[in-house]
């Protein structure tokens, strides 16, 4: 995300209890994001105003909020039903938000370069141990998780604006102890460099990178672009979106967060909602996600999906598997901008699979079958206990 002062970037997420001492309530109460059938999916520094449209599109917890939180800030978004993690201030430690406030922000992007103010060029980063230090006090201040942002070092060793720390990708597991979730941005579709621009799978690397850094222990988000941002000739498409946010989950995120600025052409705060198409898509993506949720957030059988893409490096399709009600579920992403072809193998599976939102059917046998994946593209395979068990 960018820095704040550019309008910048759980499962561990609390239940919403009831403040018997508040005032009257909200309008509409905030929905936990610690259920089962839930998964999350924020929306970066966005007006209250706009919760509601936001809601629409399937976003259900808000993250920054523009110098504040402040009380009128917070009202609103109760009033709209909408949580929400924001800056760890006076008003946000009132008893009164403790329902409305899921959790707290690190300073956002401590790993890149710092700006030393009045046109003197940036400095170092922070340096992993004030964050680890800052999160330390957070939680000393109140026990709700704390969330930190973290830039696109995470996927990109040779990111330039980590200054002197360019090229040490070390200092990540470092930084990831200052959080309870961890996220991170990269956005590739409308990425001027030529070593990102288009190649969605940095998407999928920093996940992966993150889940690693942590153990597996600690949440993962993912920041996925939607807008323009900065790049006046180039924004994503919808379909570049759902193979990010797909990408994300299917190598581990457990959050999703929308960057929805647009700086050029011209600046828009609310630039996913001014964009008629993209709002559709990213409400049909958020939908399927959801409904998804409960099998996404059930534990990894024992035995994993695997893909190997012929003539194409390892890794070319990345896939992931879960269980649910005796229904197996493989989801799969092309890691490549090329079309290839994948022999997927799962002990044990045999017959007919069905493909969510295409229609059709594949032939599994003795435990295999194969599917052709266009560049970055998304194929959800289900298939019932019958099949599974032939």
């Amino acid at each position: 995300m960018k820095n704040r002062n550019l309008l910048s970037s759980v499962f561990l997420l609390l239940a919403c209890t009831t403040v018997a001492t508040r005032a009257a309530g909200p309008a509409t109460q905030p929905v936990p994001l610690d259920r089962p059938d839930m998964f999350p999916i924020g929306v970066w520094l966005q007006s209250p105003g706009n919760a509601e449209r936001y809601k629409a599109l399937g976003i259900n917890v808000y993250v920054g909020l523009w110098e504040g939180p402040t009380a009128a800030q917070l009202m609103e978004l109760e009033n709209a039903g909408m949580p929400v993690f924001c800056d760890q201030n006076a008003e946000a430690l009132k008893p009164r938000w403790n329902s409305e406030v899921l959790g707290f922000l690190q300073d956002d992007e401590p790993d890149n370069a710092q700006s030393l103010g009045d046109g003197k060029g940036y400095g170092p980063p922070v340096p992993p141990e004030k964050i680890v230090e800052r999160f330390r006090k957070m939680h000393a201040a109140d026990p709700r998780p704390v969330m930190l942002n973290l830039g696109q070092g995470v996927a990109w060793d040779g990111w330039y604006g980590r200054g002197d720390r360019t090229n040490k990708p070390e200092d990540y597991p470092r930084y990831a102890a200052g959080g309870d979730i961890v996220s991170f941005d990269i956005y590739p579709a409308v990425h001027e460099k030529p070593e990102i621009a288009g190649k969605l799978w940095y998407v999928g690397k920093g996940v992966q990178r993150l889940v690693k850094w942590t153990d597996g222990k600690k949440p993962v988000w993912a920041c996925i672009e939607c807008t323009h941002i900065g790049n006046a000739r180039v924004k994503p498409t919808p379909e570049q979106v759902r193979a990010e946010v797909w990408m994300a989950v299917i190598n581990g995120a457990r959050g999703i967060l929308y960057f929805s600025h647009q700086f050029k052409p011209k600046f828009i705060e609310a630039g996913l909602l001014a964009d008629p198409e993209m709002s559709k898509a990213v409400q049909r993506i958020n939908g399927q996600i959801q409904e998804l949720a409960p099998v996404i957030r059930s534990a990894a059988p024992e035995a994993q999906a695997e893909a190997k893409a012929d003539g194409a490096d390892a890794g070319a399709v990345a896939v992931t598997t879960r269980q649910r009600d005796g229904i197996t579920y493989v989801f799969a992403v092309g890691m490549t901008d090329q079309t290839v072809t994948a022999r997927i193998r799962l002990p044990g599976v045999s017959g007919d699979l069905t493909v969510l939102d295409e229609q059709r059917q594949v032939r599994a046998n003795d435990g295999a079958w194969s599917d052709t994946f266009k560049g970055y593209e998304v194929h959800l395979y289900k298939m019932d206990a019958i099949a599974a068990k032939r």
